[in-house]
């Protein structure tokens, strides 16, 4: 029987301070500061070359787009683009520039800063993942300036998906255009470079930063966006993210009331549900996570396979029969009742149910089933060496090693489950967690690593997840950049998501990408887990705070009651 204990610790310790926290002690209003959590360090402020969440946290509020995302509506909007028009059959847009934008320098924003940035994305030297959903038929865009506020984009053909793509972060050509000439840019903007370097022209300011405790932003005054009397936003003045590595260190934090906002874990929803009144917070749903959580398995040969000799893990995780055992091992149903307390919903498809046209409705989920699992391998030749011990074919024992970033009591608790269903197969799973910015390193550059626990956002436009789908890709993650398709499934959907973003209308957009999430589904280089129902609380004096599925909804007007 499982038992799970790392929720109990936040618990006790809520009822240790309990008698001592009638009402948080909170003077973020009179400072009109926000105060929030972040798990970990970011790993660079270049919006670039940006891969994870905690970078893009730090320097999400720096930079804008030509157009952004409507949460609600989940359709494109003006930004630094304050209009645009779509010619010649859909191969044409131009985009008019805002003339009243200035980075926070003073240098005024031009359609060269947007030319420039395109420059740095479709540069080979600059590895990104932007240039996986700006390319068309594996071509860049042709990028014309016409005049200071106007620039137009030439495609190749029709791209059904470019509006939801173009709201890249534009960055200065003033002050990085030296260091893209002379091959310095993707050291440029790195987490230790001072906050005042960094020129941007977003809502906010970085002010400091450091290492392991905060980020500190200050409400940018030369930023372009005003309310309808001609007042400045945003509303706050400022805001804080708090580094906060332990879950449950973060909980405390907010019920102590030295954090403002807290997207809580399930097993802490129904102690906030009942002490709203009393910590004066809300507490509202947010629906079904908009991302996966996943175990990728690595199937890298630049890994596994050295002088002819090839690694048996490279074996077992390529074999489908092999991978399908191990998805018939994953308890999801279990997960969902000890790490969620039942507020999440098992994960079949790639795509999340919030996105009600392009999730894959019909694919039929691996049932949790240990018997079947052991049949499975016992009929391909992995066979019990001796008690407890399964090996392969060749008599190797089978062993691999699991991690996942540290920090995350549910993924622990996720990882603990898997690891012991797999010993009771005779699989044996060394689990050692990884502090994010090491994970981050074998992901991208040493490619030392067996199988992941790990998470990925979702997207209201699914050719967005092209640099993890595309073969490709700098985030396909079980075999990253591929010179050419390492298999006919993977060129299926690298075909697939071409086809995908020459058809306009959205219905008929989505059984390609139906196709895409079946062909995950079938050749597991991944197992979906479960996603959680999300919520998030707040204090009761913020003012303007709506948060939806896919992200805060106007947040410039966020402010706290005087």
């Amino acid at each position: 029987m499982r038992t799970p204990v790392a929720y109990l610790l936040p618990l006790m310790l809520v009822a240790l301070i309990a008698c001592k926290v009638n009402r948080p002690r909170n003077d973020h209003a009179v400072s009109q500061t926000l105060y929030q959590g972040m798990s970990s360090d970011p790993g660079t402020f270049n919006p670039v070359i940006v891969t994870d969440a905690s970078s893009g946290t730090a320097i999400g509020d720096l930079f804008e787009g030509l157009v952004k995302i409507n949460p609600k509506t989940t359709l494109p909007e003006p930004d630094l683009a304050q209009a645009w028009e779509i010619s010649d059959g859909g191969k044409t847009i131009t985009f008019h520039l805002r003339h009243d934008v200035k980075w926070s320098d003073g240098v005024a924003f031009t359609a060269r800063d947007v030319l420039f940035t395109m420059r740095v994305i479709y540069d080979p030297r600059v590895p990104n993942s932007m240039i996986s959903t700006l390319t068309v038929d594996g071509k860049p865009l042709k990028v014309e300036a016409h005049g200071d506020y106007t620039v137009v984009m030439r495609l190749p053909r029709p791209f059904a998906p470019l509006l939801y793509a173009i709201g890249v972060p534009i960055i200065p050509e003033h002050v990085l255009a030296k260091a893209w000439d002379t091959g310095q840019f993707n050291r440029t903007w790195g987490i230790d470079t001072p906050p005042a370097e960094l020129i941007c022209l977003g809502p906010y300011r970085m002010e400091r930063y450091v290492p392991g405790q905060l980020l500190a932003f200050k409400r940018n005054p030369t930023y372009w966006m005003r309310d309808e009397h001609g007042g400045q936003l945003p509303k706050l003045l400022a805001q804080v993210q708090i580094i906060v590595t332990d879950r449950n260190a973060m909980y405390l934090r907010f019920m102590s009331g030295l954090l403002d906002v807290y997207r809580p874990r399930a097993e802490e929803v129904w102690e906030l549900q009942q002490k709203q009144a009393e910590l004066h917070i809300t507490l509202q749903p947010t629906g079904i996570d908009t991302g996966s959580r996943f175990f990728a398995f690595n199937r890298n040969p630049r890994h596994y396979i050295h002088h002819g000799v090839v690694d048996p893990r490279y074996k077992w995780f390529t074999d489908i029969t092999f991978m399908r055992a191990l998805a018939h091992a994953l308890d999801k149903p279990g997960i969902i009742n000890l790490c969620y307390r039942g507020l999440a919903v098992p994960a079949v498809a790639d795509i999340s149910p919030a996105d009600k046209i392009f999730h894959a409705p019909d694919l039929k989920d691996y049932e949790y089933d240990l018997k079947l699992a052991a049949r499975l391998l016992d009929e391909a030749g992995y066979r019990m060496l001796r008690p407890g011990v399964r090996g392969d074919p060749e008599g190797h024992p089978i062993v691999f090693e699991l991690t996942t970033p540290t920090g995350n009591p549910t993924s622990d608790q996720i990882c603990a489950i898997y690891k012991q269903d797999l010993a009771a197969l005779g699989i044996t799973v060394n689990y050692r967690p990884l502090e994010f910015i090491a994970l981050v390193k074998k992901l991208d550059s040493t490619f030392d690593w067996d199988c992941i626990l790990i998470g990925f956002t979702g997207t209201i436009e699914p050719n967005n997840a092209a640099n993890f789908l595309r073969s490709s890709g700098n985030l396909h993650i079980w075999n990253p950049g591929e010179a050419h398709p390492a298999t006919p499934w993977e060129a299926e959907i690298d075909r697939l998501l071409e086809e995908g973003t020459r058809v306009m209308e959205p219905q008929r957009r989505a059984p390609y990408y139906w196709r895409i999430q079946e062909i995950l589904h079938e050749q597991l280089p991944i197992i979906e887990t479960v996603r959680e129902i999300g919520y998030v609380a707040y204090r009761d004096s913020l003012r303007n705070f709506n948060e939806t599925t896919w992200g805060l909804y106007k947040p410039e007007w966020i402010e706290f009651r005087q």
